[in-house]
């Protein structure tokens, strides 16, 4: 997995508790995806083993490299049907 050195230096200290298999599976099967108006994507998926909390991966514009991770702790709310069907979500940015 590419990061920045940003994300390896302040973002792995700040967050040593996100795991990078986590982040992975976010890039791999988001929850949902935008492209964000600097180039940037965020991506979000629910991780299971942290109480299926939502985890936001902010990637630079190759959509590959890791520039921030965190918990997103409004995403549930402002998307209530991600967390009970996933046929109801609707469709991710291009």
């Amino acid at each position: 997995m590419k990061v920045t050195a940003y994300f390896q230096e302040v973002v792995r200290r700040k967050r040593p508790t996100i795991k990078t298999a986590w982040i992975a599976r976010v890039l791999e099967t988001p929850l949902e995806e935008r492209h964000q108006s600097d180039g940037r994507y965020a991506l979000w998926g629910q991780v299971p083993e942290a109480q299926n909390r939502v985890l936001r991966v902010i990637t630079l514009d190759d959509r590959e490299t890791v520039h921030n991770a965190f918990f997103d702790r409004g995403f549930l709310r402002r998307n209530p049907a991600s967390r009970t069907d996933p046929s109801t979500r609707g469709p991710l940015a291009p």
